[in-house]
């Protein structure tokens, strides 16, 4: 899975943190928590600098010093929440073999997730409502996500045609956007029209495109015909 085009720098390997280092990163880490919790209940553009200080229970000037703009700090939720999104559904689906198991294991593992944020809210769905039409860092960081986590999708999908698991005619980028679909349409169902049911409904839509797009079991080898045996004329 390629790492979105905002992902931050690691440290060079022997460049050890200092203390100081250290319990600054800790404190960093801290803020990016609280503000995701945030971010997911009130959306990106909710965030601001005074909040999230009243949250953490710090200055305005010690959370903007880690920061230092509102939008750098959208820019690091959006890049802690992919980090979990891609351990959470992503990197467990891996151990799973190529295929159809894999396939179902992305999308079991991504029903998990969205379980949990059809209450607390995804950060993937609103943030496209709200930087749609507006370019810019955070909006980049936002698609860099999705787009790395759909080729994921894409590419598990193609994988399970080119094992057999799928017709050979299968339109396997068809097929992941459809399942996609899918999620989308929980999430409106479920966390915005609180319809009852839309989980089973979207399990069973899961169903209905592995059926759909599914390869034709083997089909029996034909029996052979059995030969007919000459009559034998009686002897005169």
């Amino acid at each position: 899975m390629r790492t979105p085009p905002t992902a931050p720098r690691t440290r060079r390997a022997g460049n050890a943190a200092t203390p100081r280092e250290g319990k600054g990163q800790q404190t960093k880490a801290a803020i990016v928590d609280a503000a995701l919790s945030l971010a997911a209940q009130m959306g990106l553009e909710g965030l601001s600098i005074g909040a999230v200080a009243e949250l953490t229970q710090m200055s305005k000037s010690g959370v903007f010093a880690h920061f230092g703009s509102r939008e750098e700090l959208q820019i690091s939720v959006v890049r802690e929440y992919y980090h979990r999104f891609e351990h959470e559904v992503f990197y467990p689906a891996l151990q799973v073999e190529r295929g159809l198991p894999r396939v179902r294991a992305l999308f079991a593992n991504w029903m998990q997730r969205v379980a949990v944020e059809i209450q607390s809210g995804c950060i993937f769905i609103s943030g496209a409502a709200e930087f749609d039409d507006r370019p810019g860092p955070v909006r980049d960081a936002l698609v860099g996500s999705v787009k790395s986590w759909l080729a994921a999708m894409d590419k598990a999908v193609a994988q399970a045609r080119e094992v057999g698991h799928l017709r050979a005619d299968a339109d396997a980028r068809q097929m992941a956007f459809e399942i996609h679909g899918l999620i989308l349409a929980l999430h409106y169902e479920e966390r915005f029209l609180h319809n009852p049911g839309s989980i089973h409904r979207a399990e069973a839509g899961f169903q209905h495109i592995l059926e759909r797009y599914g390869a034709p079991p083997p089909s029996a080898a034909p029996r052979r015909a059995r030969t007919a045996k000459p009559v034998s004329r009686p002897k005169e």
